[in-house]
This record gives structure tokens, sequence and C-alpha cells, in this order.
């Protein structure tokens, strides 16, 4: 996480960006997408550029048109990493992933009490470590790692959802190779379902932090996300 590329690619973030709104959920601001009235709900936990940027917020529009209730929390209360005024390791300090998991039940719990009858969780990056620890605890019933941060062999192993982890061919973060351990640890839980995908000639990011007009990226990106909603439309009913 310490490393430059976690912050590769910066997004322009844009608090009007998206077709949903933003409300309050389990006492956090969250971008809301899609059916209010449906039984399945998806979190969509963000890098650490937050829940204002556009590329993600229009991932939670995709997926709120297959029929989901989409919330994207702003688990950094308004202060996104910004590569110009802080590192990482300071900015870190302030925004770990186990207060985005504290953080992270309350709004589980407001969508149960309005419903909802299943929870369906990706993380990206930062957001990754986050969605294990949910998983790990019980707390929703499908999970997707994309390009995670932070997550360890030692998390795979305590995991209890379906789980997709969607990988880059270039990630310091999350190399291949700790990834191929991911999918040991997979072989060996026959109760927990599970995939390790690697993406070739993607870097860390890659579904969420690419430019519009690179059709080979956004082609990249559209791949994760098609890998991304078929494991949800599976395993959140």
């Amino acid at each position: 996480m310490s490393g430059p590329q976690c912050c590769e690619n910066p997004p322009t973030l844009s608090s009007s960006s998206g077709a949903g709104c933003v409300a309050e959920i389990g006492g956090l601001k969250a971008y809301v997408s899609g059916p209010s009235d449906s039984k399945l709900a998806i979190l969509l936990v963000s890098d650490v550029y937050g829940y204002e940027a556009p590329n993600l917020r229009k991932l939670a529009d995709k997926v709120a048109a297959a029929g989901f209730y989409v919330v994207v929390p702003d688990f950094f209360y308004g202060d996104p990493f910004v590569p110009e005024t802080k590192t990482i390791p300071v900015w870190i300090k302030a925004h770990g992933t186990d207060k985005g998991f504290e953080d992270a039940k309350p709004i589980i719990a407001e969508l149960r009490s309005k419903g909802i009858n299943a929870i369906g969780a990706a993380g990206f990056c930062w957001g990754g470590k986050v969605v294990v620890e949910l998983s790990k605890a019980g707390h929703i019933q499908a999970a997707v790692l994309l390009h995670p941060s932070l997550v360890t062999v030692d998390d795979i192993k305590e995991i209890k959802a379906p789980i997709a982890i969607l990988g880059a061919e270039t990630d310091h973060m999350s190399p291949p190779e700790l990834l191929k351990q991911f999918e040991e640890v997979l072989s060996t839980k026959p109760e927990v379902n599970g995939y390790v995908k690697i993406f070739p000639g993607v870097a860390h990011g890659w579904s969420v932090r690419y430019k519009v007009e690179d059709k080979e990226a956004v082609k990249q990106a559209d791949e994760a996300h098609q890998n991304m909603m078929d494991w949800f439309t599976q395993y959140v009913k």
C-alpha cells in the first residue's frame, strides 16, 4: 500500500457524477443507485480515492441496472487520499481498513432492517481488505476483490462467502505470486466456492482507474466488471 502504484492514475473526483444520488445510510454518506425496493444489495468499497470517483459511480449504476440496490459509502468522511497533500502512510493512519470494516457494519444492519435479504460486496484496492473482513465475519453472501491491497493468505483461510479474486499481471500490492497462494488456499476450502483470475497486460487499479478514451483499458475494465456482475448474479439472490 505504501508504494506509488496504489496511487497511479488518480481520478478527477466529482460529487455530481452518476445517475444515482447521495444519501445517509448507517451513519455515513453514500452514493446509492438502483431500485430501493430491491431485496438484493451490493456494497462497493472504494479505493483510497473514495466514493466520488466517476468510474466507480458509473460501475455502481451498471450494477444497479441489473436490479440490485447499490451502496457506495464514503468511508473516508470527506477526506479521500489527495496525492498532492499527503503520503499514503500518513493518510492511512486516519483511514485504516479496520475502521472501514467497523463502519460497514451499521450500513449492513440498516440494509437488513429495510428488508434486504442478501448482500454482496466488492472491494477495490483498499476496499478489498474491508470486504475480506466482512466475509470472515459472515456479514455478506458473496465477495469480489479487484486488485486488492493488504489482503493476506491468512485472511483467505478465514473467508466464509463465495469469492472471486480479480488481479492484475502487474501489481506490487497483490502480485500474481500472492494471488496464486490465495488460489491454493481456496482449493483446500471445498465449502467456499471461489476462483482467482489474473488479467494479462494490466496494472493495479485497472478496473476503476482507466481513462475513458483508452479503448483497450475500457475493454479490460469491462471484462472485470462483467466477471463481478456474474458472481453477484450467481450468489446474491
